[in-house]
């Protein structure tokens, strides 16, 4: 990024009743990832997300995890979903399109991802186990919808193989980090934004469900 480009970062802090947040994230630099939800597992996937996809994270999340933790789960999802289409800003002469396999011995996985001012999850992943440590499994398809929806991407994830649950999810976070590494990077060579209707946003999309 050049000197005269605004930093791709942003901060969002969200509180309700059954969670507090707060989350920062920086596109560009990653020399900060610090995570902390209380949920070990979920910490280490979204490292691996963070890391592998080569930004900055800072989450600090508390929930009602005496009931369980899909809604610090599903909320943090938002948040890094909101802070993530925030942190693009609207200089969007990004790559856009982008696909990446990630392997993890035994597992395999595949993301597809669209930066589109358009939500939409495909998700099929198939995990073997019901809980990794304390993690519910089904709750990664949680995080992801709560995250594209919010990011306003388009992420079709899916397992190729695998049989260790902790391999299956941290192959499908890493697939997903790589694949958003490559699809926001800066395209020098375009003039305008990748879309034939000129534009990336919500109210793209709201005018025409059809634009691309």
């Amino acid at each position: 990024m050049s000197k005269e480009t605004p930093k791709r970062r942003a901060t969002i802090a969200r509180e309700t009743r059954e969670t507090r947040i707060r989350l920062t994230i920086d596109l560009d630099d990653p020399s900060r990832i610090a995570v902390r939800t209380g949920v070990g597992f979920f910490d280490h996937m979204l490292e691996a997300l963070a890391t592998h996809g080569r930004f900055g994270l800072e989450i600090e999340a508390t929930g009602d995890l005496e009931i369980d933790a899909h809604h610090l789960v599903e909320d943090t999802g938002i948040a890094l979903g909101a802070a993530f289409r925030q942190a693009l800003g609207s200089d969007l002469r990004i790559v856009r399109f982008a696909s990446a396999y990630a392997p993890l011995d035994d597992a395999l996985a595949r993301a597809v991802v669209d930066v589109s001012g358009r939500a939409y999850l495909a998700y099929e992943v198939p995990v073997s186990r019901d809980r990794v440590g304390a993690f519910d499994t089904e709750l990664a398809e949680e995080f992801w919808r709560s995250f594209t929806s919010n990011a306003r991407i388009n992420l079709h994830l899916d397992l190729i193989r695998g049989e260790n649950a902790h391999h299956q999810l941290e192959a499908s976070f890493k697939a997903v980090a790589l694949a958003l590494r490559a699809a926001v990077r800066p395209d020098p060579t375009l003039r305008g934004v990748p879309s034939t209707k000129g534009a990336l946003s919500e109210e793209e999309a709201a005018r025409d469900p059809n634009a691309s």
